[in-house]
């Protein structure tokens, strides 16, 4: 099932498009990786996937029940946020928050929900830790766990092992592989880290002036080293 449409899609600031003219389709269990260089309208993008911002030009059409507060969002993390004095529990739980609606308290069934996204991502055991004091790997699993309390239906990760040592980014591609093909979460993810998206991605678009979308082997094909060089 289609969960999202882009046609001819421009994003930007301001009514400027830093993007223009994107053409894609993310089914349910996909996994598309948002590749391209610095300043090529990634971030922007997701920004309006998450109806942050409004498109530029186009249409941008979400399917199968998709709404906002069904989305889970892993944003970079500024050091201001690294350095939150809350503990573990607290911050997955507040994954909740649009659950409660009006309601000031979580109920048994959002503390459940917490729990089993906190077993997910390994840190049960971390659970009255304070966040300030982990790794920056147990940091992005608190809040990948916090992403999924917002959402069984589809995740957007926006760099989500920036900052992070080798091994710790190991196990987080590792993580958010396992609930794409084991939980049938669909991922929408931007990586700088070109190998890790040929290796996971199911779909891969690239952002630039000369936009492409399409399925891993597609990508790898096109973009494939020719006589020693990258085309």
């Amino acid at each position: 099932m289609t969960q999202l449409t882009c046609q001819n899609l421009s994003v930007g600031y301001g009514g400027k498009a830093v993007l223009r003219d994107l053409n894609f389709t993310v089914r349910a269990g996909d996994y598309l990786c948002i590749v391209g260089e610095n300043g090529s309208g990634k971030s922007t993008l997701m920004k309006t996937i998450l109806g942050l911002l409004p498109p530029v030009g186009g249409s941008l059409a979400a399917g199968h029940g998709l709404r906002k507060n069904t989305i889970g969002y892993l944003p970079q993390q500024t050091d201001v946020q690294k350095d939150f004095p809350a503990s573990v529990r607290e911050i997955v739980l507040s994954g909740c928050q649009a659950r409660c609606g009006l309601r000031p308290f979580y109920r048994r069934a959002e503390k459940q929900l917490a729990a089993d996204a906190m077993e997910k991502m390994h840190i049960t055991p971390l659970a009255k830790r304070c966040y300030r004091e982990l790794s920056g790997g147990q940091q992005q699993r608190v809040l990948l766990a916090r992403a999924l309390c917002a959402t069984r239906k589809i995740l957007l990760l926006d760099e989500p092992v920036t900052g992070l040592d080798p091994k710790a980014a190991a196990e987080m591609y590792a993580l958010i592989d396992r609930l794409n093909r084991e939980d049938g979460i669909t991922i929408i993810m931007i990586s700088h880290d070109i190998s890790a998206a040929e290796r996971y991605a199911t779909h891969i678009l690239l952002t630039g002036d000369a936009p492409f979308f399409g399925t891993q082997a597609a990508y790898q094909t096109k973009f494939a080293p020719k006589g020693g060089d990258a085309q």
